[in-house]
């Protein structure tokens, strides 16, 4: 739907329609009067107040957050609320915000059944839809948040490909259940039983993807994670020390010579008892990984907390949004100010300082002082520049063509528009803010398409909307002019991504709104609903956004990357030569007991058995099983399944994986095939014998 000049008009007129339209297919399953009679029943009631109150409370709530942000003041007019006339569709975007509506609500172009077919579209053309048998143009990979895991769908079918568990056990896999994973999460990544996966970023090289590597954090637990995109399977966790909640996760580029964690939760460096009760005390620092060791090489200390990050496109500046510049702990202290900042992190200068030994050793990682009345911070190139924005900003992305960096406001109408060449031109970070469009109520996360549109999630607003970057560094401070389009979501919309848009090259076709609420699009599923992902097409600017299709997500998914499918080279089978294991095939199986309480076994898998019907061990011995798949067909999956051991091997063709147990109960054991992989899968078995050690 295109901007109009009066869109909260023009919004009141569809949610009108849509009223009507829904009143009569009310009418004909409930008591009450015909289509054509006229019904008022007054104003209407949620949680016991009306809709009017609601509103004027949650407008007055955003309002009190929003005034008053001088750092943008000089740049854009004041904050106006919209008016408090509003129709349904209305209430529906600002009153999810704060939990306080139910029933059914949505624009008419979305929700109206003429043109809605099941599979989600919206009246959309074929030319979106994926057949039975066909593949997708694209990779997406999505955070799963809670699950700690990866999600991979296709698109534009939206279906879902696989899931890589990351931070977390996953049975499916038999991730955490053999000893190299088991390893991973329990001495490499902390021993956590959980995690919280938020942003996805595939390496790139010469600013493009280049299918190697996903990189993605842990929220919860202060991680990094790598994932290897041959096999989709993690290789390597890093528990991040000094810092917690490590939020944002980005690279340097060009070609990802680093990994950064931006860490957001502010604490005493070494967090071992000192300093508890002095939050001035405390530090947020930006944590710079090698990718190929998975080494923390360096940490920079900075003022307040961050929150997202973004790469420059030619190696030198990295982006960190940041909130709590007062440095306090509850959120009446965090929000005093009215502003905060963009850090701009110049890193072959902190490179410089590492290497000129201008650090301390915190936890064995050189960390670098970047607060601003650091000594690195005087001179003619600061490690850090603070760049001013209103207060609490939140996303912070950087254009395909790495002229702009544009930080979104969250409790601000406006995005910041920052000059990457100006940052170090300026004697002022605040010069090197070129526009600052008002998009609408609060703004979050802004991706591109390939002719110089942003889009920006509004998450008050339940919307998206397009804009013209180039046009918002010409207009004036808080201009609507830049705006292009807006379109309503469903609801309450946090991140978004649009194809290869963290690439110099995005493709400029789709783009993928991930809503925090679904409430009525679905089958209710109990209490806790499903979170709702919505496909667009955006190729087309003259037909402009157009919703092809949208499905609901496990809660709760954070962020995505979009990969075109040449760029991604998944193998078949695992290569022997690519993990430690020795691959045990045909022939080479062996059963070899070491001492009185320790018996070793190598074996192999194969369509309907193992290479051992049998093996016969004592009650107390330590049984190490070494096991191949010894299958070359792809998708062929076996696995070996012990379920009173707790065993539970997943095997991919031509993989090893190996276990270590006690047998500490006498008896009669079946290990089997958990994975249906023939006709003869259900006799798929060995048996385990313990015997008594007496």
């Amino acid at each position: 739907m295109t901007t109009d000049p009066n869109p909260t008009d023009d919004r009141e007129a569809r949610a009108d329609e849509h009223r009507d339209d829904a009143a009569g297919t009310a009418s004909a399953t409930e008591e009450g009067p015909a289509d054509d009679e006229a019904v008022d029943d007054g104003p209407e009631i949620v949680d016991g107040r009306t809709v009017e109150h609601l509103i004027t409370d949650h407008e007055r709530d955003i309002a009190a957050t929003a005034e008053g942000t001088d750092a943008a003041a000089a740049r854009r007019p004041s904050l106006d609320l919209p008016r408090l006339e509003l129709g349904r569709r209305d209430f529906m975007k600002a009153g999810a915000a704060v939990g306080a509506m139910t029933g059914l609500a949505g624009c008419t172009s979305v929700l109206s059944d003429e043109g809605n077919g099941g599979d989600g579209s919206s009246g959309a053309s074929g030319e979106h839809s994926v057949p039975p048998g066909e593949h997708d143009e694209y990779y997406g990979f999505l955070s799963g948040g809670h699950t700690g895991e990866i999600r991979v769908v296709g698109l534009p079918s939206m279906r879902e490909l696989m899931r890589i568990p990351v931070f977390q056990a996953e049975s499916a896999r038999g991730f955490g259940h053999d000893a190299r994973t088991t390893e991973l999460l329990e001495e490499e990544g902390g021993g956590y039983t959980w995690g919280d996966t938020h942003h996805p970023r595939v390496s790139q090289t010469d600013n493009d993807y280049d299918g190697r590597w996903l990189f993605v954090n842990d929220k919860a637990n202060g991680r990094m994670a790598r994932v290897d995109l041959e096999y989709f399977e993690t290789d390597a966790i890093t528990n991040v020390p000094n810092s917690q909640a490590v939020h944002g996760a980005c690279m340097q580029l060009p070609d990802t010579q680093l990994v950064f964690g931006v860490g957001e939760f502010r604490v005493p460096m070494p967090n071992d008892g000192r300093d508890v009760d002095d939050p001035d005390a405390y530090g947020s620092v930006l944590t710079a990984i090698d990718p190929e060791t998975m080494d923390v090489e360096w940490q920079v200390e900075v003022d307040g907390n961050m929150d997202n990050g973004d790469g420059g496109k030619e190696g030198r500046w990295f982006f960190a949004t940041g909130y709590n510049s007062e440095e306090g702990v509850t959120q009446g202290e965090m929000t005093r100010a009215d502003r905060d900042y963009v850090k701009a992190f110049d890193i072959p200068a902190i490179w410089d300082a590492v290497e000129a030994g201008e650090y301390e050793e915190i936890s064995g990682v050189p960390v670098v002082d970047g607060t601003m009345d650091s000594s690195l911070n005087e001179g003619d190139r600061p490690i850090v520049r603070y760049v001013p924005t209103p207060k609490s900003p939140h996303g912070v992305s950087v254009t395909p063509d790495g002229s702009y960096a544009i930080a979104s406001g969250k409790l601000d109408p406006t995005c910041t528009v920052i000059g990457v060449e100006e940052i170090a031109e300026v004697d002022d970070p605040a010069d090197a803010i070129l526009g600052q469009p008002r998009v609408g109520m609060g703004p979050l996360h802004t991706a591109y398409d390939d002719r110089g549109h942003a889009y920006t999630t509004l998450f008050i607003d339940s919307q998206v909307v397009k804009w013209d970057y180039e046009a918002a560094v010409e207009a004036e401070a808080g201009s609507e002019e830049p705006i292009v389009e807006k379109h309503d979501v469903h609801y309450n919309p946090g991140h978004l991504i649009a194809s290869e848009s963290y690439t110099a090259s995005p493709q400029g076709d789709y783009l993928v709104s991930l809503n925090k609420l679904s409430k009525d699009r679905f089958l209710p599923v109990g209490p806790i609903h499903p979170e709702n992902d919505q496909l667009f097409h955006i190729g087309d600017d003259d037909a402009g956004m157009e919703l092809v299709k949208d499905k609901p997500s496990y809660p709760e998914p954070h962020d995505a990357s979009i990969v075109h499918k040449d760029k991604i080279e998944p193998a078949k089978t695992w290569g022997p030569d690519d993990y430690d294991l020795d691959f045990v095939p045909e022939g080479e199986e062996s059963f070899e007991r070491i001492d009185e309480s320790t018996v070793e076994i190598e074996m192999w898998a194969r369509r309907n058995e193992y290479a051992f019907p049998e093996v016969t061990v004592r009650e107390g011995d330590e049984v190490t099983i070494r096991i191949s798949n010894v299958e070359t067909t792809s998708d062929v999956i076996h696995s070996l399944a012990i379920p009173e051991y707790d065993v539970n091997l997943a095997l991919a063709p031509q993989d090893t994986r190996e276990v270590t147990f006690t047998a500490d109960e006498p008896g009669v054991y079946w290990a089997y095939c958990a994975y249906f992989c023939s006709a003869l899968h259900l006799e798929m078995r060995s048996r385990i014998l313990v015997e008594p050690r007496d």
